[in-house]
């Protein structure tokens, strides 16, 4: 059966969200794995009826299906050739917390921070928390038996199951415990069951389930009948999390709860390497008695990106390697001396600040994506989750770093060192079209599997097996125990439909993988330094790790899905697409409408470049799409409106300088503002943003001077002949539009003792070519830019730039699109006010008593850093809301017809609720699309930072 055919079939069986369009199916046939397996349709049931239909349609239609939750999986366990169900777009609800009892019941697609946020109030929380938990949802978790940091005081997922609702692949309906913590009772419609088999299975093994089944915590892999003993209750619940979906589909679970402990103390210890670390585990889980929530290995090469990316660090003590333990409790003081003493460390220090804490675990969090991008190529999952009893954790470590130098491969560790389990990401040498990649992957994967053995270990710790080790399950485990899960997966699914390819009859471990896939020549306009050239690999720095899918955030990264919440829009979805368009066969090139739809909604906000821990810069690889859809080889497709007009904005506002006050006057007439709306693009609700009556440089006359020379510190001077203390670049958004921002800047860093001058001359970023992917004109525009700036950035004196969203465009493009050696000079050499402030000895005007609410323009916070004016706002003694994300503008894209209601979804996400809730307070906001936005939607005047200095030093 094909797609459509089988789409027409599901919505006749009364689902009505599925999908088997190009776009979707590309979108899905990834998770967070190296494995591309395009699924036949995409089904987001919307209540449990739904499950039921699609589980009969698939054993009467013979089509696979597989569970699905925010595709974080690792292991290639959340895609599959039939039916993929998303439950996250609407089964997603917490629908009961019992805070007596300490349980909840969720739906499959809960996310467990939403889990964590409904149980908060009752000073209570769910316990395992992996580094995905701002997006990945408890069906997930069940199917994996995540762990995370915290496992080691809180159990593992299936330690935290009390009861469970699942349907079979034989089609039974079975209702599991629930009812109290270790309740072991089951209620089924069918006699003689699942669950009767099962036991009489186990019974019939007892010897062998009892010796080689729940050996250590982390023994993950394969299925876990330890649970269905009858000295442990005969938990079908608890056997069935870790079982990758292949046994059957949870539709509610019941997990407890425990109290949230506020008195955390965490301990940071420094060692050598890595292995060191891994030696001093034992003695410190000694040391602890079970007294630790947390025992974390962290690799000084993934702290040594974080910096490199521009990122704070709080202090660590001396080493290449640490562990952070967290203990909790009124004498945790006293219990963290006892482990320092324990520890054998270098260096240690003890971090009570919740803030700085929580600074140091979001670098663990972001590990799998830091360790992508931590070594000289990109490295890769596959062999991520090893786990081996803790007391063999430091021989394990070094018998793969042996493996690793047998085979000329590196890799970063890090992860649950207090649980025994090892992630990793490997430069695994994978080039598209070339086979040897796939035969080392194979060779290394086994190779350590036979290791692994020698210490008594498991090939998943809390990831699962998925395609990525299920093929490797003959090394781990004797034949009993295989013949053992095969009687299991005829039991539960025998006629194998249920994420088929995992744990029984695998498929094989380096198939399916999409790094090896050929990829489509592309020539691109953008240098991408980042990624040797190639678009290819430029798009194919998303793992799928999904930070980007997280429906809550305080970064800005993704704006579009925290409107939308469709995975298109997301960061990783559009990453997807754009893979798919260079190297699968869904979506038939840069060209293909389903890339159009996958950047339609992306506002190029720069947040991912910033946010994502691989680095994927979707802004840039948009307005690389755009160039090769509009102006490429072969290229045939016409350009919006739009592009000509708001893609060239800063080319019509010079010329209409001369006249503003009269195009003002035209554009507020009703019938001129909205043919003019039409004829640009512009949605008729938007207001058309005045133009100032006189521009910076002509109201200030031409001030400067400049000699260039064979010298770089070439002299500028103003008219007069003096070199001033200051130069600012008047760019065309100030320059055309908000002059006062640049009057305002003048007059606090004069009252700071400096002279100021603005340059003359016309030096345009090009962003608005950039951001439609007018790109051939764009680099000559940064071209003649960079020359112009450049004599000033040389001549050592300070440069400032006043409008974000250019001064980014200098900072992250102009090495983009000129190979120009004086392009990153000039990108670093122009400053915001607040960096400029920063080195000057001068005394703020007191803020004392005023609240301030700040929309640091997107551009400013990914590309620029918002720091220092945070900073320098609260050193003047403000109360500063910093609000998150993006105010939903963009530039052109929320003047764009077909994006005003995306464009104030997003501001309702962040902007305006801050706003409203703040009545009467100091709104900041430095970009001219965020005062534009703060204007049309709310009504409510927006300044820049230099106009709130000026105003406060005026009095």
């Amino acid at each position: 059966m094909d797609a459509p055919d089988l789409v027409a079939e599901l919505r006749s069986r009364g689902i009505p969200d599925v999908d088997g369009s190009g776009l979707t199916r590309a979108l899905y046939s990834s998770d967070a794995s190296l494995y591309r397996v395009v699924p036949q349709a995409v089904a987001r049931p919307r209540h449990d009826e739904e499950i039921h239909a699609l589980l009969a349609a698939s054993r009467e239609l013979g089509v696979p299906l597989t569970m699905r939750g925010a595709g974080t999986s690792i292991a290639g366990n959340a895609v599959g050739p039939g039916i993929v169900v998303d439950t996250l777009k609407h089964l997603n609800q917490v629908l009961s917390i019992d805070p007596e009892r300490g349980t909840a019941v969720v739906q499959p697609g809960v996310v467990h921070a939403d889990l964590q946020r409904a149980a908060a109030p009752h000073g209570l929380r769910f316990g395992p928390d992996p580094s995905t938990h701002t997006r990945c949802t408890i069906g997930g978790m069940i199917g994996n038996n995540a762990c995370g940091s915290r496992a080691l005081g809180y159990g593992r997922t299936a330690d935290n199951v009390t009861g469970m609702r699942v349907l079979f692949g034989t089609g039974e309906e079975l209702s599991i415990g629930g009812a109290a913590e270790g309740s072991a009772g089951w209620f089924s419609d069918r006699e003689n069951g699942v669950a009767q088999g099962l036991a009489g299975l186990v019974d019939q093994h007892l010897g062998h389930v009892r010796t080689e089944f729940g050996r250590f915590t982390r023994q993950v892999s394969g299925y876990s009948l330890e649970h269905l003993l009858p000295e442990n209750g005969r938990r079908v619940d608890r056997f069935l999390v870790g079982s990758e979906g292949t046994l059957g589909l949870v539709t509610e679970a019941t997990v407890r709860l425990v109290p949230e402990e506020s008195d955390r103390l965490l301990v940071l210890l420094g060692y050598p390497s890595m292995v060191e670390a891994a030696d001093a585990v034992p003695a410190l889980l000694a040391a602890g008695g079970g007294r630790l929530i947390a025992c974390e290995g962290l690799d000084a090469r993934i702290v040594d990106l974080v910096r490199a990316r521009g990122g704070g660090v709080p202090e660590l003590p001396r080493g290449a390697g640490w562990l952070f333990v967290e203990v909790a409790g009124d004498d945790a003081p006293v219990l963290a001396t006892r482990l320092v003493a324990e520890s054998a460390a270098l260096d240690s220090r003890l971090v009570s600040d919740p803030a700085e804490s929580a600074a140091l675990w979001r670098i663990r969090e972001d590990g799998a994506g830091l360790a992508a991008r931590s070594l000289g190529r990109p490295a890769y999952s596959g062999w991520e989750d090893a786990a081996v009893p803790p007391q063999h954790l430091g021989a394990w470590l070094r018998d793969f770093d042996e493996l690793l130098r047998e085979h000329d491969l590196d890799g970063v560790p890090y992860g649950h060192f207090g649980d025994g389990c090892v992630h990793v990401r490997i430069d695994f040498p994978f080039e598209p079209g070339d086979d040897r990649g796939r035969k080392l992957f194979r060779g290394f994967l086994t190779a350590c599997a036979l290791k692994l053995r020698d210490h008594g270990g498991s090939l998943s710790g809390e990831h699962g097996d998925g395609r990525a080790r299920s093929e490797l399950l003959p090394l781990m485990y004797d034949v009993e125990s295989l013949r053992l899960f095969g009687a299991v997966k005829a039991i539960c699914d025998p006629d194998n439909l249920l994420n088929p390819g995992n744990l029984v009859d695998p498929a094989p471990l380096d198939a399916d993988l999409r790094p090896l896939r050929p990829r489509l020549p592309i020539t691109p306009a953008l240098r991408l330094t980042h990624d040797r050239g190639s678009l290819g690999n430029a798009v194919h720095r998303c793992t799928g790790v999904g930070k980007c899918v997280a429906p809550r955030t305080n970064g800005v990264m993704c704006p579009s899905y925290l409107a939308t919440r469709d995975e298109k829009d997301s960061t990783r979805g559009r990453s997807r697409v754009l893979q798919e368009a260079l190297d699968g066969t869904l979506v038939q090139g840069l060209a293909d409408p389903a890339v159009d739809a996958a950047l339609d909604l992306c506002l190029a906000c720069k947040g991912c470049a910033s946010d994502c821990p691989t680095g994927v810069d979707m802004a840039t690889y948009k307005a690389e799409a755009l160039h090769q859809k509009y102006d490429g080889p072969g290229a045939t497709a016409r350009r919006p409106r739009s592009h000509y007009l708001l893609g060239r904005l800063p080319k019509w506002a010079a010329l209409a300088a001369p006249m503003a006050p009269v195009a003002n006057r035209m554009t507020r007439l009703g019938p001129v503002a909205r043919l003019a709306k039409a004829a640009a693009g512009i949605d008729q609700r938007r207001s058309i943003p005045s133009f100032a009556p006189t521009t910076l440089r002509r109201g200030l006359g031409k001030q400067d001077r400049s000699e260039a020379g064979p010298d770089r510190r070439v002299a500028t001077v103003d008219r007069h002949g003096v070199q001033p203390d200051v130069w600012i670049w008047a760019d065309s958004f100030t320059d055309h539009f908000l002059p006062q921002t640049a009057h305002a800047a003048i007059r606090v860093l004069e009252a700071a003792g400096l002279t100021v001058r603005v340059i003359g001359d016309d030096a345009c970023c090009g962003l608005t070519w950039i951001t439609t992917g007018q790109l051939d004109k764009a680099r000559s525009i940064m071209a003649r830019t960079v020359a112009t700036l450049a004599p000033y950035v040389f001549s050592g004196v300070p440069v400032l730039g006043l409008e974000p969203s250019c001064l980014a465009t200098l900072r992250s493009d102009a090495v983009e699109l000129t190979d120009d050696p004086r392009a990153a000079d000039v990108a670093a050499g122009v400053l915001t006010l607040a960096e400029l402030l920063a080195g000057v000895d001068w005394t703020p005007p007191d803020l004392s008593g005023v609240t301030v609410v700040a929309q640091p323009h997107c551009h400013h916070s990914a590309v620029l850093g918002w720091e220092a004016d945070q900073r320098l706002l609260e050193s003047a003694g403000a109360t500063v809301t910093k609000v998150a994300g993006c105010c939903g503008l963009a530039g052109n894209f929320g003047m764009e017809q077909g994006h005003y209601d995306v464009s104030v979804a997003i501001a309702e996400t962040h902007l305006l609720p801050a706003v409203r809730a703040h009545e009467g307070a100091v709104v900041l906001a430095d970009g001219m699309s965020c005062r534009v936005q703060l204007d049309d939607l709310a009504d409510v005047p927006a300044i820049h930072l230099a106009e709130l200095l000026a105003r406060k030093l005026e009095g």
